[in-house]
Formats: C-alpha cells, structure tokens, sequence
C-alpha cells in the first residue's frame, strides 16, 4: 500500500465529519474506518500504529485489511483520538 496524500486542515475537517456521518449511519466497516481515521490524521501505518495505537505496523496493517484480531484495548487506543468507543461508535 503506498503512502497516503497529506490532506489539507479543510479536506481533514470535511473527510472527519464524512467519517462520522459513515460510522453513525453503519455504511462502514472498522478496516475502512481504521484506514480513514490514520488519513485524517495524516499519518502512515508506522506512525498511527506506534504514536496513537501503541502496536505494531503490522498489528495495524492487518486490522486494515481486515484479517486481525485486535484486542478491545487496542481498538479502543485506535478510536480514542477521535472520540470513538469500542465498534467506532462516538462517546458522550
């Protein structure tokens, strides 16, 4: 997978809100919003994995692509900078 383009403060503000509208409406899966939160962020798997989630690139690599098993601590770690709670749902 090749590196994501930086996106713009205004591009970030519109892809988050897309992104919550997506995940309170169940149109997508965590794979996907795994992958888009670390876009909103502007952070390769390397630097989301380690500075956010505290697991390795592969750990994430493969929740990504669905084929992980990660612990409720670690999806928990993935959500918390975006305020989402365990399956991605936003917290109060």
């Amino acid at each position: 997978m090749g590196r994501m383009r930086k996106l713009s403060e205004e591009e970030r503000d519109s892809e988050r809100v897309r992104l919550y509208e997506d995940l309170s409406a169940g149109r997508v899966g965590i794979p996907d919003a795994v992958r888009r939160m670390r876009a909103v962020a502007g952070m390769s798997q390397d630097e989301y994995a380690s500075r956010v989630a505290g697991i390795s690139k592969t750990a994430l690599a493969q929740i990504e692509r669905g084929t992980g098993n990660p612990r409720l601590s670690t999806l928990r770690a993935i959500g918390a900078a975006f305020g989402l709670d365990v399956g991605f749902v936003r917290s109060e």
